[in-house]
């Protein structure tokens, strides 16, 4: 669900402004939507993801600006908090908005609404007399002082429709204390951290479901498990206000390790069934390079709980980082095979590193000769996870790749007519035996897999 959206319309004032978010997964003729819908409008906001998402930003940018030249168009999102005055080179872009938007945005409609000047507004950047203009921050806003989310502004059962499941996105959270060195969160909340309280999540949560009845409840915060008493603390909201869903959620290995068996029980009482676990690397002389904080031990300690207690897990692995040596690969290699096998709910997915923009892995990089792209239509062809960057070399990415593949079959649940290639897969992969992978060339063949983005 469009959650950033969603939380900028729900702080607008509703007695003074019609908000409409448009989203193309649900629209048929999503450009008429948007350019009918503008013809009236004080401003359009957009948010945009690094990647391949700038594509389909930047074509209804351009078409709007060429429309209605008067129209302010505003990005807010990742790419503007990284790239904030890179970004106002383009023409039919008036405004960046970075970091946290919702107070940002409603001081911008309003301005923009009663013909005020954008001068002195923290936290955004914009364009005056051809000149582009740069704000200073602004500081990251308590959640709790934001309004509830407003999920009316969007078609929630064309959602549930979409997912194949009536799960109900939510955040509760913004931000992240950690330094991980691949990660461009650091630069864009400046390692801090704010939340909901317990009392508010269930008063809204509570709300929201006996609304729309999910069953369902996916949290998309980057680490929900921040500190283990609040996490306590919303079980107990759950159970005490007899909330019927299941619910999931990101979990640090370090914030898991500190976890009990008893307060695991708990948590999966109150209804937990999956978590992801960011491994990043099988070894710990990699973890500590990439200031991870984390170790081996606690991602097995987190597994090994799970496990007992019937917990789905998703354990991505990340190989190919600068200077990363074969050992420490085949370690990351390992350490997703170990954790497949222990449970069929388990999923290890193995991905390429690729330098993301703002983080210090990518500066140290860049500093030695990496290309990074310069202009906003080279980032949007700019892939994220169909390929590996240059420190792989081809033979590495075969084996991989041939690796990605056994490992994608030799777990899951038990069915008959994919035993015979769970028990290929497992028996290539305890052998570290990919010759003549000729099951892998017919399968690919009748129904290769699908890219993302």
């Amino acid at each position: 669900m469009p959650l950033s959206l969603v939380a900028l319309a729900s702080n607008l004032d509703e007695k003074e402004y019609e908000v409409l978010i448009i989203d193309a997964r649900l629209e048929k003729d999503p450009i008429n939507r948007l350019i009918s819908s503008s013809k009236d409008a004080i401003c359009v906001g957009m948010t945009v993801l690094t990647g391949a998402p700038i594509k389909n930003a930047l074509a209804a940018s351009r078409t709007l600006k060429k429309l209605y030249p008067r129209l302010k168009i505003i990005w807010g999102g990742w790419h503007t908090s990284l790239f904030p005055t890179d970004t106002l080179m383009e023409e039919s872009i008036d405004v960046t908005v970075q970091g946290q938007g919702e107070n940002v945005f409603a001081s911008l409609v309003e301005k923009i609404s009663n013909g005020g000047s954008f001068s002195g507004l923290r936290g955004i950047c914009y364009k005056e007399e051809g000149k582009i203009i740069r704000n200073p921050p602004r500081d990251l806003k308590d959640m709790n002082e934001l309004g509830f989310q407003k999920y009316e502004h969007i078609p929630v059962e064309g959602y549930f429709k979409l997912k194949g499941q009536r799960q109900f996105d939510f955040i509760s959270s913004i931000g992240c204390f950690f330094r991980c060195s691949f990660c461009a969160d650091p630069q864009v909340y400046n390692r801090k951290w704010s939340a909901l309280s317990p009392e508010r999540m269930g008063e809204e949560i509570s709300f929201q479901w006996n609304k729309y009845k999910f069953a369902e409840l996916a949290f998309q915060d980057e680490t929900f498990f921040t500190y283990k008493d609040r996490a306590i603390s919303i079980a107990d909201e759950f159970l005490k206000r007899n909330l019927k869903f299941k619910w999931t959620a990101t979990m640090r290995a370090d914030q898991g390790s500190r976890l009990s068996e008893d307060i695991f029980k708990h948590l999966v009482r109150s209804g937990l069934r999956w978590v992801l676990i960011g491994v990043e690397s099988g070894s710990n002389e990699m973890l500590n390079w990439l200031k991870k904080d984390i170790t081996v031990e606690q991602v097995m300690y987190c597994a090994e709980i799970c496990k007992k207690f019937g917990i789905a897990a998703h354990f991505p692995v990340i190989i190919g980082f600068p200077g990363e040596s074969d050992r420490s690969v085949k370690q990351s290699l390992a350490i997703a095979n170990k954790l497949r096998e222990m449970s069929p709910k388990f999923e290890t997915p193995v991905f390429y590193y690729k330098p993301y923009p703002g983080s210090n892995i990518t500066t140290e990089v860049e500093k030695q000769g990496y290309k990074m792209p310069a202009s906003l239509e080279e980032w949007a062809d700019f892939d994220y996870i169909g390929s590996s960057g240059p420190w792989v070399t081809k033979e590495k990415y075969k084996y991989v790749e041939k690796f990605k593949f056994y490992n994608r079959f030799s777990g899951g649940k038990e069915r008959v007519l994919k035993k015979p290639l769970k028990t290929i897969s497992r028996w290539r992969i305890r052998n570290d035996n990919f010759a003549f992978s000729i099951e892998k060339s017919i399968i690919e063949t009748i129904k290769p897999q699908e890219k993302v983005s």
